[in-house]
């Protein structure tokens, strides 16, 4: 970002412009889950007390050994609690990753008639969203590895309508609409 542009701020997050216009499309098979994701501290604690719950989900593909559902903490201030623990990656694929895509975590969260992303971490619903260095914007690393979920120029969805369900979750109504109002504002002054 050069110093002449705007700097736009929603909750304390600083917004990367590339939102306003990258365009993006999923044809959704849980590929994004088969690196594992980052967990807030909190998130990761929270999923360790739903262990008597996930387990039975869970088939022949994952380890139903707790212990090897994470990876070792460290510090990351992006996340709320300043520590970062990733997921592990188990047969190629997040821990909590069934053979059929699926997601256990979420799959207990639906059998419970909760929100699907009410026990999901963050990063994991945000995708491919993501907070880095305190600024919400594109996970472009992650993206690039996939196949399925990926740029596109066959639309003009923009990651920010894609994602509005997630961005909404995140931000709150009052959050999304202020995104949607910097995404006109951003591609007004391109205009110009």
């Amino acid at each position: 970002m050069s110093q002449t542009e705007k700097v736009y701020q929603i909750n304390g997050l600083k917004i990367d412009p590339q939102l306003f216009t990258f365009k993006f499309g999923c044809r959704c098979n849980g590929e994004c889950c088969y690196y594992g994701v980052y967990t807030d501290k909190f998130e990761h604690e929270k999923i360790l007390s739903l262990k008597d719950k996930l387990i039975p989900l869970m088939d022949e593909t994952q380890s139903k050994d707790s212990s090897k559902w994470f990876e070792e903490p460290q510090e990351d201030d992006d996340f709320e609690s300043g520590i970062a623990v990733g997921t592990e990656v188990i047969n190629g694929k997040c821990a909590f990753l069934d053979k059929n895509g699926l997601c256990v975590i979420q799959s207990l969260a639906i059998n419970e008639g909760k929100h699907p992303w009410d026990y999901k971490p963050l990063y994991c619903y945000l995708f491919p969203i993501t907070i880095y260095e305190h600024a919400l914007t594109l996970d472009d690393e992650h993206i690039d590895r996939l196949k399925k979920c990926n740029r596109t120029n066959e639309s003009e969805t923009t990651i920010i309508d894609f994602c509005k369900d997630e961005l909404t979750r995140f931000l709150g109504e009052d959050g999304y609409k202020k995104l949607l109002e910097f995404k006109e504002e951003y591609l007004n002054g391109r205009n110009k």
